[in-house]
């Protein structure tokens, strides 16, 4: 009786999986499913049009139309709509930023923290990255990377609270330089542009760590050897083949701190002080007041980023150039 319930047992099993394949079998061999796939599918370019629509429409709508909408605002002379009101078209919202003086203080500070922070984090992290890739195991590599990638696994409002914390007047920076004698009293380390940048630095790390490693990664050890054969010293094996071959994670890595560094908020927000106001807070501010002062915003920010990609796009053809005449 037991064999024969065990029977009846991995019988329904088969019946359910012959359901499911009959169900996949019918569908393959109807009529109607072939003559529409052999039209969709008919040519390479038909099957190429059917893959990229779906990234194609998930870039025009949830990334550039944002961008569009933001120019589109920034020629209004009122923003939100008004009941009664018919906006009007008007250049006075981007010509705001270049007759006021005030503005172009914290534009051209974010530019210069950006700038300064970005070549800081690619000084300290490519010694990590070369560590990582060059002197670790390979077994052991995703081990050290999984440990670097901890503290970004919480948000960025929490890390900013934890520098918050180390370098507060009881934090353990401070701490540790009374226990070691160096300071008599707290130094103040809050709402200085020294938090801000370790903050920033702190935060922007890691994406500029991961396309070091892959592109040191990638550089076989027998170039090393081979230029140690021939008699270049450590330093000219580094500038000659280390450096001009991890050209690309070094242009990824500063591209994507320098355009993340002009747009944080929060953390100059709870870092910074009074000397350290960001164009982020700026623009932050015409959409926390009442009024039509939401068009000023946009044109503030479209002039931003126009600013930053006409930067990086400069740094890229610069890169590319340097890095020719690196390898040649």
């Amino acid at each position: 009786m037991a064999h024969t319930e065990t029977r009846q047992g991995s019988a329904e099993p088969n019946a359910a999986g012959s359901q499911r394949r009959s169900f996949w079998g019918a569908l393959l061999g109807n009529s109607s499913y072939d003559a529409v796939t052999r039209v969709l599918f008919k040519t390479q370019r038909r099957q190429f049009i059917i893959l990229a629509s779906f990234p194609l429409f998930w870039v025009l709508f949830a990334h550039l139309g944002p961008i569009l909408q933001m120019f589109w605002i920034s020629f209004l002379d009122s923003y939100p709509p008004t009941a009664g009101v018919e906006p009007q078209l008007t250049f006075a919202n981007w010509m705001t930023f270049f007759e006021a003086r005030i503005f172009m203080m914290p534009f051209f500070r974010t530019l210069g923290f950006a700038l300064t922070l970005t070549l800081t984090t690619l000084l300290i992290t490519y010694p990590v990255a070369y560590f990582l890739a060059k002197h670790v195991r390979r077994g052991n590599q995703l081990m050290f990377l999984l440990l670097l990638l901890i503290p970004f696994w919480v948000g960025e409002i929490v890390r900013t609270y934890a520098i918050m914390i180390l370098l507060g007047n009881t934090g353990a920076v401070n701490l540790i330089l009374q226990w070691l004698g160096l300071t008599d009293r707290p130094i103040p380390f809050m709402y200085t542009s020294f938090s801000l940048s370790l903050g920033i630095i702190y935060l922007t790390s890691l994406y500029m760590l991961l396309p070091l490693y892959s592109s040191l990664e990638k550089i076989p050890r027998n170039y090393l050897e081979a230029a140690a054969d021939l008699g270049a010293g450590p330093w000219r094996r580094f500038f000659r083949v280390t450096l001009p071959l991890s050209r690309e994670g070094i242009a990824s890595g500063c591209t994507l701190v320098f355009l993340i560094s002009t747009g944080y908020y929060a953390t100059p927000v709870l870092l910074g002080g009074p000397s350290t106001t960001v164009f982020a807070e700026t623009i932050a501010g015409f959409f926390h007041v009442a009024g039509d002062e939401w068009p000023v915003g946009a044109a503030f920010s479209s002039i931003m980023l126009i600013t930053t990609l006409t930067l990086t796009g400069i740094f890229l053809k610069l890169m590319g150039r340097t890095g020719k005449g690196l390898m040649e």
